[in-house]
């Protein structure tokens, strides 16, 4: 279940990084009722952002598959060792 704290509780930084690194989401920050922000720990920023790299090159990769830019993995696999023993 996502964690929600209001604003004023933002003044107890200690507090609120120890939140945000046992935390494995995000914790959800409100102004006056409504959402404002989203704190988390770097780990699991970077960890989301890897995991939003890796979609991204899966959406890319079957775009290119659909437009037909793909090669053969042998005739690759063979020019890359071509290449490596010159």
């Amino acid at each position: 279940m996502p964690q929600i704290i209001p604003i004023k509780d933002l003044k107890d930084t200690s507090n609120i990084s120890d939140m945000c690194h046992k935390a494995d989401e995000p914790i959800y920050v409100t102004k006056n009722g409504y959402g404002d922000m989203v704190l988390m720990s770097i780990e699991y920023y970077e960890a989301t952002q890897k995991q939003l790299q890796i979609y991204k090159d899966i959406e890319l990769s079957e775009k290119q598959i659909k437009e037909g830019k793909t090669k053969d993995a042998r005739k690759a696999l063979a020019s890359v060792r071509e290449k490596k023993s010159c």
